[in-house]
C-alpha cells in the first residue's frame, strides 16, 4: 500500500510505502492521494487507559456533569432493569451521597455508582448487604456514622475491593464491551495503549478475545498489580502512592489524604519487579506522594537502571522535586484534560499549592520526559481532545506544552517507555506502519482537526474518507 500526502515530521516526503505491516520507504510512485490538506501521523498511544473499565462504562449509567438530584432520578429509572451500575458523578460535597438518598430511589435492587475520578464509590444498602466479608482493606477508606454504621461511600482500596467482589460484569459481558469498543479506539486514531486494568484481569479478557475474535486492531501494552507480577503477559507493574484530588485522598506535604502503599513498601515493590526485568508505573497525584515515589525510586535505582519508570498523574508535584524527574529518569505521565475539568476544585481545595499543579511546562522545561493520556474512563479515551487540553489551555497557559512536544507525548514516548523506539512511535522506514491521517495539518488548525483514517500494522481499521 502507498498512501501519497503530508507527513507530519517528514516535509521532504511525499508519501510512505507500506510493506508487510511496515513503512518500508517515505515516498513511493502511483499508490493513493489523501484527500487536500490531509496529513500523516504516527498513530496514537494513550499511555494511561482503562480498557475493561472503560469498555464497561460505555454501557453503564452516564453520570458526568449530573446534580446529586439528577443522578437520582437516573438511578431511579434504571432501577427498574435490575443491579444498578454507573459512573462519573462529581460533586463539590458528598457528604450527602448516603445509601439512604440512593435507597429511596431503588429499593431492594443494588446501585453502585463509581465517581469520576474512580476513587469513590457510592453504594446503596442492597449493594451493601451482598458483602459476606469486611468492607475494611488497607489503604481503603470506609465512611461511618456515628454509630459505626456504614454511610454509603468507599474509598480507594476500599471502593475497588468491593466493586471487584461484588458489582463486576461477569466475564461474557467484559468481552463484549471490549469488543464492541474496538472500533471506536480505532476512529479516534489510536493504535496503541498502555492498559491499567491489570488488577481486572485484563490480561487474561485479552488473550480470551484473541484467540475467539483474531488479531485486535491496536498493540496493548499491559500492566499487573504487584502481586501479580509473575503472570505471563505483563508489561510493567502498577502501584498507588495516594488517592485523588475529587475525593480528597491526594497525599499532600504537610499533611491530609490517603497513603495507599508507603515509601517502603513501594521500595520493595520496585525491587521485585526488577528482579523481574518490569519497569514500574505508580500513581502519585498529591505532592507528598510524588516525593515518595520520586525517593523510592532513587533508592532503589540501582536496581531498576534502564527499566524506564513513570510517575502517573504528578498533578502536584513541589518545585524542589521537578529537576528530580529529569535526574532520576523517570518519566511524568500525564493526562492534560484533567488541566481543565479539575480547576474549579483544585483552586478550591490546593489552594497556594496551585501554581505547582498541572504545571507540565515547568516539567517539560526541567527536561523531563513526558507521555501523554487520559485516564480513561476518567477522561475522554480522545488523543486529539489531550492534545488540545495540552496546547492550546487558557488556565495557568505558561504551563502549556508546543505541539511537537504534545504530539511526542502521544507517540515517540510511549514506544520509547515499552521499549519500542526503534520499531514504534515514528515515521521512518522500518517501523511499524501504525499511522493516523487527520483531515488538516494541527500545525495551523489544531482545534479543528479530525482524525480520518487510521492504519494499524498496515491495515485500514477506519477510514472516513
Amino acid at each position: 500500500m502507498i498512501l501519497r500526502g503530508t507527513l507530519l515530521g517528514a516535509p521532504a516526503a511525499s508519501g510512505v510505502t507500506i510493506r508487510d505491516g511496515a513503512i518500508a520507504a517515505l515516498d513511493g510512485e502511483g499508490g493513493e492521494r489523501l484527500p487536500d490538506g490531509a496529513v500523516i501521523l504516527p498513530g496514537f498511544t494513550d499511555s494511561h487507559v482503562h480498557l475493561l473499565t472503560w469498555s464497561s462504562s460505555l454501557h453503564e449509567l452516564q453520570l458526568g456533569g449530573a446534580s446529586p438530584e439528577r443522578v437520582l432520578e437516573l438511578v431511579r429509572e434504571a432501577a427498574a432493569g435490575g443491579f444498578v451500575r454507573g459512573f462519573g458523578w462529581a460533586v463539590d460535597d458528598d457528604s450527602t451521597l448516603t445509601r439512604e438518598t440512593l435507597d429511596a430511589v431503588s429499593g431492594d435492587v443494588p446501585v453502585t455508582l463509581l465517581a469520576h475520578d474512580f476513587h469513590s464509590l457510592w453504594v446503596n444498602s442492597a449493594a451493601l448487604a451482598l458483602a459476606d466479608r469486611t468492607l475494611e482493606v488497607p489503604g481503603g477508606v470506609v465512611e461511618r456514622d456515628a454509630d459505626g454504621r456504614p454511610v454509603g461511600m468507599l474509598r480507594e482500596e476500599a471502593a475497588w475491593a468491593f466493586r471487584d467482589r461484588y458489582a463486576l460484569p461477569s466475564r461474557a459481558e467484559q468481552l463484549d464491551a471490549v469488543r464492541a469498543a474496538l472500533p471506536e479506539l480505532s476512529r479516534r486514531g489510536v493504535t496503541a495503549i498502555h492498559d491499567k486494568d491489570g488488577w481486572l484481569d485484563c490480561i487474561a479478557v485479552v488473550r480470551e478475545l484473541r484467540a475467539s475474535d483474531g488479531e485486535l486492531p491496536l498493540r496493548i501494552w499491559h500492566s499487573t498489580p504487584a502481586n501479580r507480577m509473575d503472570e505471563p503477559g505483563a508489561g510493567y507493574v502498577k502501584a498507588f502512592m495516594d488517592g485523588t484530588l475529587g475525593s480528597r485522598t491526594a497525599r499532600m506535604i504537610g499533611g491530609g489524604g490517603v497513603e495507599v502503599t508507603s515509601r517502603e513498601a513501594f521500595e520493595e515493590i520496585v525491587r521485585a519487579a526488577a528482579a523481574r526485568g518490569l519497569p514500574t508505573a505508580v500513581h502519585a497525584i498529591g505532592d507528598q506522594a510524588a516525593r515518595d515515589a520520586l525517593d523510592a525510586f532513587e533508592a532503589t535505582r540501582d536496581a531498576w537502571a534502564g527499566l524506564r519508570p513513570r510517575i502517573e498523574h504528578a498533578q502536584c508535584v513541589h518545585p524542589d522535586d521537578v529537576p528530580r524527574f529529569a535526574a532520576l529518569g523517570v518519566t511524568a505521565s500525564i493526562q492534560p484534560a484533567m488541566a481543565i475539568t479539575d480547576q474549579a476544585v483544585a483552586e478550591r481545595l490546593w489552594g497556594d499549592r496551585i501554581e505547582r499543579s498541572y504545571a507540565y511546562g515547568t516539567l517539560h522545561r526541567a527536561g523531563v520526559r513526558l507521555a501523554g493520556g487520559s485516564d480513561a474512563p476518567v477522561e475522554a479515551l480522545d488523543p486529539l481532545d489531550g492534545i488540545r487540553a495540552a496546547v492550546l489551555r487558557d488556565w495557568r497557559p505558561d504551563e502549556a506544552l508546543d505541539l511537537d512536544t504534545a504530539l511526542r507525548a502521544w507517540t515517540e514516548v510511549p514506544a520509547w517507555l515499552e521499549g519500542r523506539e526503534a520499531t514504534h512511535g515514528r515515521l521512518a522506514p522500518g517501523c511499524a506502519a501504525d499511522l493516523v491521517v487527520l483531515d488538516r495539518d494541527p500545525r495551523t488548525d489544531l482545534e479543528g482537526a479530525r482524525v480520518i483514517g487510521t492504519v494499524a500494522r498496515g491495515r485500514w481499521t477506519h477510514r472516513a474518507f
